[in-house]
């Protein structure tokens, strides 16, 4: 995966990873992305960033 063919909402996979996550933010200078699980919990899903080559890209 890469920043060019990423947008802020899309719902992807990551790498040894079986749940979806949403896309909250990117930065495409740093290769670096912020993700929550999706759907949202009750109780919220926490926002976490992770380097954009961990995202399966099929």
């Amino acid at each position: 995966m890469t920043s060019d063919n990423l947008s802020q909402g899309d719902c992807v996979q990551l790498l040894n990873e079986e749940d979806l996550f949403q896309v909250i933010g990117i930065d495409c200078k740093h290769e670096k992305c912020w993700v929550r699980q999706w759907p949202i919990s009750d109780s919220g899903s926490p926002v976490f960033e992770i380097a954009i080559k961990q995202i399966y890209d099929p």
